[in-house]
């Protein structure tokens, strides 16, 4: 849910519900790398609720825009490093085949 001006679409506080820091912290590092945004930060209003409130405010831009483009570019940064961790762990198994485990050895 979008919270904002309808005269001013560069400044906006986005509600995300089921979500919690994880979400919330990666999207705000992402949004602060964009030369586009002034600001980002984000709030959780009470630790029970799932739910989080990211307030961009941009040079210009609307800020859904800007949001959307910082999400795929996580969602792009998420798969990349589900990839590297594939791509090792396959890796380590064809250097080193799993030995079966004698517990009665001694």
């Amino acid at each position: 849910m979008e919270h904002g001006s309808v005269t001013d679409s560069t400044a906006s506080t986005f509600s995300i519900m089921d979500e919690d820091h994880t979400l919330a912290n990666s999207a705000r590092f992402v949004l602060n790398q964009d030369p586009r945004v002034a600001f980002c930060g984000y709030s959780i209003p009470h630790p029970a609720e799932k739910k989080v409130n990211i307030r961009v405010q941009t040079t210009g831009d609307p800020a859904k825009d800007v949001l959307k483009d910082a999400l795929q570019d996580l969602m792009v940064m998420c798969q990349h490093v589900r990839g590297t961790f594939d791509n090792a762990v396959a890796d380590h198994r064809a250097k080193k085949p799993a030995q079966q485990m004698d517990i009665d050895q001694k």
